[in-house]
């Protein structure tokens, strides 16, 4: 077995390991000492899919480091499972303005992030058990190697299964549009019913003019805008919504815009990073709790 996937077929292969030495503890007469009904420690555990590169650093350690401060777990999955993956180079210090590339705060959490074993030893995608885990992290980023996370058939198939448990799923940015085309038993979209925000045509389209001249279509994934793709895939375009006007892209822990609907929570650019953060932790937070039975 690959030592990138010791992460237990629920996920967290310590906790697994936990639970089955309790289990199998005996009292006089062969009874169990520990019930299987008993609940586990609230430690969740968050996938977090993500390509081998080019992904927006803001839109994933933002959210880690929170989820990762409230004592939860998350796993890591690339296309390759080789190595850290590596965030858009751009981003973290290239020829834009300064508004878009990523701040201090959020840099030192993506330097934090750098260090963490799960990171640096992702699975593969093909090897996600979409039943292994509580909660979905889907982050965003615009760059060209974002291209095989939102267009892998395989990936797709490990969304479409992890939405159909009805757990948390939390998406930002393109993010979205990878879960937007992600289609379920009927053949729609998973969100083809539900409210969702993405990263708006104003702002791709803002963050494109003042970057093109130095980085080209840096900022352009597609010739279509992300907006357009997923209102379209939507059941309405009404189900769509963009939030207020904002000309900042730096994430503050009191400003963000986020969309949530039922298990679904969605965010649009880095600047909703912390409020997106936090709501999510509060959905995974409320999930109730898996006995001793049921991770084993």
């Amino acid at each position: 077995m690959r030592e990138a996937s010791r992460h237990g077929t629920r996920g967290d292969e310590g906790t697994a390991r936990l639970a089955r030495a309790l289990l199998s503890l005996k009292g006089p007469g062969g009874t169990a000492i520990v019930p299987a009904n008993m609940p586990l420690p609230s430690r969740r555990t968050i996938l977090a899919p993500v390509p081998d590169r080019d992904f927006d650093p803001t839109e994933l350690a933002i959210p880690w480091h929170v989820l990762s401060k409230a004592g939860h777990s998350v796993v890591f999955a690339s296309e390759s499972g080789q190595g850290a993956p590596r965030a858009d180079p751009i981003t973290l210090g290239g020829p834009i303005p300064k508004g878009l590339r990523v701040s201090p705060e959020a840099l030192e959490r993506y330097r934090e992030l750098e260090r963490d074993a799960a990171f640096q030893k992702p699975l593969r995608w093909e090897d996600i058990e979409p039943d292994g885990y509580d909660a979905l992290l889907l982050p965003g980023g615009h760059a060209p190697g974002m291209r095989p996370y939102l267009e892998s058939p395989l990936l797709q198939a490990r969304l479409a299964a992890f939405w159909a448990t009805g757990r948390p799923v939390g998406a930002i940015c393109h993010g979205v549009l990878a879960l937007a085309r992600t289609k379920g038993p009927d053949g729609r979209s998973v969100l083809y019913e539900r409210r969702t925000t993405a990263l708006t045509k104003f702002m791709e389209f803002g963050a494109y003019a003042l970057t093109f001249p130095r980085v080209g279509r840096h900022y352009r994934t597609y010739d279509a805008y992300l907006e357009d793709e997923v209102r379209s895939l939507l059941g309405h375009p009404s189900q769509f919504e963009r939030g207020p006007l904002v000309l900042s892209g730096r994430p503050r822990p009191e400003a963000g815009f986020v969309v949530e609907d039922g298990h679904y929570l969605s965010a649009r650019f880095p600047g909703d990073a912390w409020v997106f953060a936090q709501r999510f932790l509060a959905k995974v937070e409320v999930l109730p709790a898996r006995s001793m039975a049921a991770s084993t």
